[in-house]
Order: structure tokens, then sequence, then C-alpha cells
């Protein structure tokens, strides 16, 4: 549990910030907050307003779209991290392929040593 909350902090403490590098573990860690978060305030919505088409969801689009500058920071850090530039994040763009692109990106391992983007951040919990 410290991970995640060591994730979470790192990323909402740089929350707009798209320099620098996020290690593999860091960026997924974050990914499952972000997605245990959807889901809780999910069913929030559905409590408050029902479920159907005619039910909104104000909530969740709050959350989502309070969550959006984040998760692109941490992305495009993420690419520094393997020597890539933010903007391939772009590529997800392109429908199908492009969210399979992004996705062998993500999995990648971090470059070791310093790259163009800054020496390697140790993703450490606690």
């Amino acid at each position: 549990m410290e991970n995640i909350k060591t994730a979470v902090n790192t990323v909402l403490s740089k929350y707009a910030t798209f320099t620098g590098r996020a290690s593999r573990s860091e960026f997924w860690w974050w990914i499952l907050a972000v997605f245990l978060t959807l889901i809780v305030v999910g069913i929030v919505d559905a409590i408050l307003f029902g479920t159907g088409p005619e039910a909104g969801q104000p909530i969740s689009a709050l959350v989502s779209l309070g969550l959006l500058l984040p998760n692109i920071a941490v992305g495009a850090r993420r690419m520094h991290d393997i020597g890539k530039s933010g903007w391939w994040l772009l590529i997800g763009l392109i429908p199908v392929i492009g969210f399979f692109v992004l996705l062998y990106f993500y999995v990648q391992p971090s470059e070791p040593e310093t790259n163009q983007y800054g020496a390697p951040e140790p993703f450490r919990a606690g």
C-alpha cells in the first residue's frame, strides 16, 4: 500500500511537470490508483444519480478532468524515462494501434543511465 501512496504523492506533487523522468513502477502504481479512484467515484455517481442513459455522471467527469493534466504529465515523464520525447503520447490518438504502441513504450524498462531528460529518479516507497 505504501507504493501506491508514494506514487500518488509523487505524481500529484508534480501535477503539471513535464520535465524529468518517471519510473515504470511510479507510472503503473499511479495508473492503478487512478483506476481504483474512478471505480469508486463511478459507484458514488451511480448511487447519487442513478444508472442508465438519462443519468449523468458529474462527479466522475470532474474527477477525470482534474486528473487529466497529471496523467499526461506522468505519461510524458515515463516517455522521457525510456529516452523518448513526451510528444510520443500523441500516437495514442491513432485508434487501436496507438494504444498498443503506447502500452509497449510504458512497459519498457527505464534507461539506467542519465539521458537527455535527466538522471533516473528511483521510485522509493515510504
